[in-house]
């Protein structure tokens, strides 16, 4: 299986940061290559109003939709089957944009960062999708460092754990 869940341990200290923008709790998140829906589960567990998933793979978002519903957390999830390289975390035209935005692409797509890159495309719809506050949080292997900045986004932080690499990103600020 080509999954790379998150462990209990760097789930743990990825919110610990996250709560520090508070940005969780009353909040919309996406969740964007959901897989079965870790990411967005544990944000709903932690008071997110609620967590739009992408996914692609049929078979994946079966194993999501029983994951919801195992959790009790049916009302608050809607879930996209698309290629989330295209779409982004859509928000339809009465929603608010998301808070949080997570990218969990597998790494392979993860190994080109670069101008009109997949990842440099998908980046750069995200700024009409994110809240003015919002954040993206991109994981991709260690060893994959991402461009300073994905116009009008750009990096303010970035963890390593293990053999992960968590990148945060934001609006660019008008003050620089």
């Amino acid at each position: 299986m080509d999954s790379r869940p998150y462990t209990d341990r760097v789930k743990e200290s990825l919110f610990s940061v996250l709560y520090k923008f508070d940005l969780i709790e009353g909040r919309r998140i996406a969740d964007v290559f959901s897989g079965v829906g870790s990411m967005g589960l544990e944000a709903l567990s932690r008071g997110t109003t609620a967590v739009t998933f992408v996914e692609k793979a049929p078979k994946t978002i079966e194993m999501l939709k029983k994951n919801i519903e195992k959790s009790d957390f049916t009302e608050q999830s809607s879930v996209i089957r698309a290629d989330a390289f295209k779409v982004g975390a859509p928000v339809s035209f009465e929603e608010e944009k998301y808070s949080i935005i997570f990218i969990d692409p597998p790494y392979p797509t993860t190994k080109d960062v670069g101008p009109a890159s997949r990842l440099d495309n998908l980046i750069r719809v995200l700024p009409d999708q994110l809240a003015a506050d919002g954040i993206v949080v991109i994981r991709t292997h260690r060893c994959i460092e991402l461009m300073e900045e994905y116009d009008p986004l750009e990096i303010f932080d970035r963890r390593v754990w293990g053999n992960m690499a968590v990148t945060f990103l934001r609006h660019k600020r008008n003050d620089q």
